[in-house]
């Protein structure tokens, strides 16, 4: 199922807002490498890897063995499992609605 963008972010934003948490969960991201806790931060803003790949200055293949490794470590099997462990994990916060998104 395809949920637009808009809407996928205001939902993981009020889920965020009442399962806070105040630190990253070590344990849970222990496994992965640097890159990969990078990778799942980018993926958790919503970031495509096209996008991911431009930032990190890094090809789009690169970044999507990064995105399968970091997703197969996690044991998740969808980008919207990736932006829910990447806020109860605490590597993103919610915004407030006057915010600008990430660029």
């Amino acid at each position: 199922m395809l949920i637009a963008p808009r809407i996928t972010r205001r939902l993981i934003e009020t889920y965020a807002q009442h399962h806070r948490t105040t630190t990253v969960e070590a344990p849970r991201l222990a496994a992965l490498t640097a890159r990969e806790t990078e990778v799942l931060r980018l993926v958790g803003n919503g970031l495509t890897n096209a996008q991911i790949a431009q930032r990190l200055v890094l090809s789009e293949a690169t970044v999507k063995t990064h995105v399968k490794r970091m997703m197969a470590k996690l044991e998740l099997t969808s980008r919207a499992q990736t932006v829910v462990v990447a806020y109860e994990t605490g590597l993103i916060v919610p915004m407030s609605s006057n915010e600008p998104p990430p660029r």
